[in-house]
């Protein structure tokens, strides 16, 4: 297999490789969720929350802070009664945005192929 220098000097394997951190992010169902929730556009904390049905304000929190600090979303926060913040996908963020997609994607596609999953969604 042919490995380019990157390859050589990023092993995702590797438990000291930076590559880990980013991909622990990244797999975490709620940044793939809120990254791709902010897709089409700005929004506010409000309003991922009720988008990311099941995400406590907590947890929401503590997702964006984190996507915030590897560069992936941006916070704004414009000067008005009372404070206005809005999260918005950088260029990073949206690069990340196309994968995300694709494997929830999959997941939806598939979802019937996994025994417990498709027990829970023939219940209904």
């Amino acid at each position: 297999m042919h490995t380019t220098s990157c390859d050589r000097k990023h092993d995702v394997y590797d438990g000291s490789c930076p590559c880990r951190q980013v991909l622990d992010l990244l797999a975490n169902k709620w940044s793939a969720l809120a990254l791709g929730a902010l897709e089409n556009g700005p929004h506010r904390f409000g309003v991922l929350r009720e988008r990311l049905d099941g995400i406590s304000p907590k947890v929401l929190t503590a997702t964006l802070r984190r996507l915030e600090e590897q560069g992936l979303v941006d916070r704004t926060v414009f000067p008005s009664v009372p404070l206005h913040v809005e999260y918005s996908l950088t260029a990073l963020g949206r690069d990340a945005c196309a994968p995300l997609a694709a494997l929830r994607e999959w997941v939806v596609a598939n979802i019937e192929r996994f025994p417990a999953a498709g027990a829970k969604t023939g219940a209904r």
